[in-house]
């Protein structure tokens, strides 16, 4: 409780930094469907010096969210040298599982296609994303089965990293219980949307990064995750965030709004991705 009262009073504080967020670049906006959500939002920075193109999915409770939303994230990665792809789906309570699913492995072909166009190098991705961001990006990466039934061709990706993912629906919150029950219909087998039931042995390493003070999810989601990788024989690495900012909100895209020095996660981020 005393988590989640905290995750309740960091909102203010998250808002106040939204408002001072810099725009410093202009995406360009594609779409990849007919619906509204159905788009992403690719960073050029004006450098490129880094090789690897980072893909980020938005978190929101799957019900909430978009790209523009989170343009400070995507500004935030392009402002240290990466070339970025934002992408949105459609969302709950409207739209049940696995559209959600679907539209992400949509926008990743959609997004490989557009950066080939550009001459732009696919062989290096990392897939990312925050909260419900995470849970998508996780089955992205290691569900064979969504990626043989969306034609999802993994090669180029060389790392995957969540933040404060719910990759179990083991022990949940009351909080997860209900944006469950929202995107989930009643006579779906959650298990085929459940990332710790889905893993694949294959070639892409992970990070979560997962607080023991969320206040939305519990940390055992990162530890049983973590387990089943391990088990499937995949490297996945768990670090447990140390800053004080560490409520759900602040830790899984918050921190974007922080720079690498007063923010451990995000340093922690941009250097395991420097290492791959």
């Amino acid at each position: 409780m005393k988590d989640f009262l905290r995750e309740s009073f960091s909102y203010f504080g998250l808002f106040k930094r939204l408002s001072k967020a810099e725009k410093k670049y202009t995406p360009e906006r594609v779409s990849y469907g007919s619906d509204k959500d159905q788009y992403f939002l690719y960073y050029e920075p004006e450098n490129a010096v880094r090789s690897k193109v980072i893909f980020w999915v938005h978190g929101g409770g799957w019900n909430a969210g978009d790209p523009d939303y989170f343009d400070y994230v995507g500004q935030a990665i392009a402002g240290e040298g990466y070339r970025v792809i934002s992408g949105g789906y459609r969302l709950s309570p409207k739209n049940k599982y696995p559209c959600q699913i679907e539209d992400v492995c949509r926008c990743y072909n959609a997004a490989i296609g557009y950066l080939r166009e550009k001459g732009i190098d696919t062989s290096k991705i990392v897939v990312s994303g925050p909260s419900a961001g995470a849970h998508l990006t996780s089955i992205l990466c290691y569900s064979a089965g969504d990626q043989e039934k969306y034609g999802v061709d993994i090669s180029g990706i060389i790392g995957f990293a969540g933040f404060g993912g719910p990759y179990s629906f083991n022990n949940s919150t009351l909080t997860l219980r209900l944006l469950l029950n929202q995107l989930f219909s009643k006579d779906y087998d959650r298990k085929c949307g459940e990332p710790v039931n889905l893993i694949s042995k294959n070639h892409i390493p992970a990070i979560l990064i997962q607080s023991r003070h969320d206040g939305i999810l519990n940390y055992s989601c990162a530890e049983e995750f973590a387990k089943k990788a391990e088990e499937a024989g995949n490297a996945c690495e768990i670090y447990s965030v140390t800053d004080k900012k560490d409520t759900h909100s602040w830790y899984t895209a918050g921190c974007f709004l922080e720079t690498r020095q007063e923010n451990k996660g995000l340093d922690k981020f941009f250097t395991w991705i420097e290492q791959l």
